[in-house]
């Protein structure tokens, strides 16, 4: 359900990402050196993305970094596989009736590199978010969840960011300095405080799916008693 959860948003995400948006415009304006902002600017999909990284934490915490790094090879697949069926089904004859083709095509169109901006930022952001994550839990064992979530997604969402940004911002008509700063630095920061508004959240399913997941429950006893882990446990 985690997995199925995290690809649909991502699927979700390529979608709406696609749309440029700008956020309080008539009263944000900021000219301070290279940084002008005429409101924020941002894609649509900024409301999602921070859901896929609680997954992502969620998913490496209580699985560890092999079950994540499979979800995000999962993820991966799929928004390839769904790329591909965007471009096929544009390219396909519409018929005389079908009046939105044109509307199709720029909604679904698969654009190089904006696919590949959000491939990227993805797998780099997320494969880091849960590697940092499952590090810190080695170190500090069950305690101090709250460091491991706002140190992973502080790296995570730097990388994501970075990356994605670098690639995609003149695909989304991003033309100057400033512009892209305010889009790179929105999107880092808007992400990750969204993560640590809902780390509450985070840690209530967290805990849930400790107590219920047997597999951890075993791991956990092994670690505790120093025996050795048997297959199937979350490390």
């Amino acid at each position: 359900m985690l997995m199925a959860a995290f690809v649909g948003v991502m699927l979700i995400s390529n979608i709406t990402g696609t749309k440029g948006v700008i956020l309080f415009d008539s009263w944000l304006h900021i000219d301070v050196g290279p940084i002008k902002m005429d409101g924020l600017v941002t894609d649509g999909a900024f409301y999602l993305f921070p859901l896929a990284y609680v997954l992502g934490d969620v998913i490496s915490e209580v699985y560890g970094f092999r079950a994540m790094r499979r979800t995000i090879l999962t993820g991966f697949a799929v928004l390839m596989v769904a790329s591909l069926c965007f471009w096929l089904t544009i390219e396909l004859p519409a018929a005389d009736f079908y009046e939105g083709q044109q509307a199709f095509r720029d909604v679904a169109g698969v654009v190089p590199q904006f696919l590949a901006a959000g491939l990227a930022g993805y797998v780099v952001g997320e494969l880091l978010n849960s590697y940092v994550l499952v590090k810190m839990k080695e170190r500090s064992g069950e305690g101090r969840l709250w460091a491991r979530l706002i140190s992973s997604t502080v790296v995570g969402e730097l990388a994501d960011t970075i990356v994605f940004c670098s690639i995609a911002a003149t695909a989304l008509g991003i033309a100057t300095w400033g512009d892209f700063i305010n889009y790179t630095i929105v999107g880092f920061v808007w992400k990750t405080l969204v993560e640590i508004l809902v780390m509450p959240l985070t840690y209530l399913v967290v805990n849930r799916l400790k107590l219920a997941e047997p597999t951890y429950r075993e791991a956990l006893h092994a670690r505790r008693h120093g025996a050795p882990e048997t297959a199937g446990t979350t490390r």
